[in-house]
């Protein structure tokens, strides 16, 4: 059963639309979430609420939301959305935002402690309408369900999951993102790559549709990265970036599969739970680890991924996926991602720290379930 509802609307001069996107959803008084205060700068915040108020939508503000958002903000978030009586959520900027304005959605609508849900002690329900105006494309959550949150009293970084908290309507103006710095293209680079093989390489057999599919976006997300590396403001390679990382995770890349494998987000969390590094980077690190860890497990599967987007012909089986593992460390590196955990400073000695969290809720994985012992092994070829 594939569903998903949230309304997506993409192009230049986009951003104009939102008031009446949440005005004829009922919705009279928003919580505008964001991060930095970029969106002051490049034009996105005026063009913003100038619709809302067209469309004669109140709205009440909350900035400072970071990279890897945090749940003391979230709580912030429902304090204020409860005290201004705001009926919906509009976030303005990347995953962080929409992530938080899913978490401030979901606590709104359950008595008791928002992390309960995190914790898996209830339900996720809400009634709470959720906007996004994207600002860059990365995670995806501008049309999933999903969301991501560092518990940082505890080091948790975990998820909650809910058919009610997809976004109402989501707006991309591939434009607005010219001028992110280049770190945060390539983060979202590498995040969309991984959100297509965690999906792709668990063990499902003879998805042609969806196995070419998840080439096409691969493809699409290294060419167009490399478009960008000489011109930051091509719209088209911005553009099918853009669409690229909506469509790695809106569960369209997960129909007729079983889930995926999501070992490397796991490990990943745990890492950026105690570091501060941003989850694109993290990725870059982790998953070719975890590649060279488990491939033999299901190596025809990464033969058809070495020759399908690297080309890769030569060779025997073992070879022809070791070539393609270093043809993606070789991209990471291109677009000046690390590959190393050396490389961004963290202690050799907190890997068995890192594990040990990582494990914090049992196994993990498909293609291969890994223990602690496991995951310390691929923390270290990640060094």
């Amino acid at each position: 059963m594939f569903s998903n509802p949230t309304c997506l609307i993409f192009g230049k001069d986009t951003i104009k639309r939102i008031g009446k996107e949440i005005k004829k959803r009922g919705v009279k008084n928003v919580l505008v979430l964001y991060g930095s205060g970029s969106i002051f700068k490049n034009g996105v915040y005026d063009a913003a609420v100038k619709s809302l108020k067209d469309n004669e939508v109140g709205f009440v503000q909350l900035g400072g939301i970071k990279p890897n958002p945090v749940l003391s903000k979230v709580y912030e978030g429902i304090k204020t959305a409860m005290k201004e009586k705001t009926d919906g959520i509009l976030a303005i900027g990347g995953g962080s935002v929409i992530d938080t304005a899913k978490a401030i959605a979901a606590g709104i609508g359950y008595d008791g402690d928002v992390w309960d849900l995190f914790e898996g002690k209830a339900p996720v329900k809400t009634n709470v309408p959720i906007f996004t105006i994207l600002t860059i494309s990365a995670t995806g959550s501008e049309m999933n369900n999903g969301a991501v949150i560092t518990n940082e009293g505890e080091n948790k970084k975990w998820s909650i999951g809910s058919p009610d908290l997809f976004p109402k309507a989501s707006i991309i103006d591939p434009s607005v993102q010219f001028s992110l710095p280049w770190n945060q293209t390539a983060n979202g680079a590498v995040d969309a790559i991984t959100h297509v093989l965690e999906l792709y390489f668990d063990k499902t057999e003879n998805n042609m549709i969806m196995d070419e599919y998840s080439h096409a976006i691969v493809k699409t997300v290294l060419k167009s990265t490399d478009l960008l590396m000489k011109n930051p403001s091509d719209y088209d390679a911005r553009a099918n970036l853009a669409l690229s990382a909506t469509l790695a995770l809106n569960k369209t890349n997960s129909v007729g599969r079983q889930g995926g494998d999501w070992s490397s987000h796991w490990i990943e969390h745990s890492l950026s739970a105690f570091y501060d590094v941003a989850h694109g980077a993290g990725l870059a690190i982790v998953m070719p680890a975890w590649m060279d860890y488990v491939y033999a497990e299901c190596i025809h599967k990464w033969v058809v991924f070495a020759e399908s987007i690297f080309g890769i012909t030569a060779g025997t089986p073992d070879e022809k996926a070791k070539a393609g593992i270093a043809e993606l460390r070789k991209f990471y590196k291109k677009i000046q991602q690390p590959t190393k955990l050396s490389e961004i400073n963290v202690p050799y000695e907190d890997l068995p720290k890192i594990a040990a969290n990582a494990s914090m809720k049992g196994k993990i994985g498909n293609i291969k379930r890994l223990d602690q012992n496991d995951i310390l092994n691929i923390l270290k070829l990640a060094y």
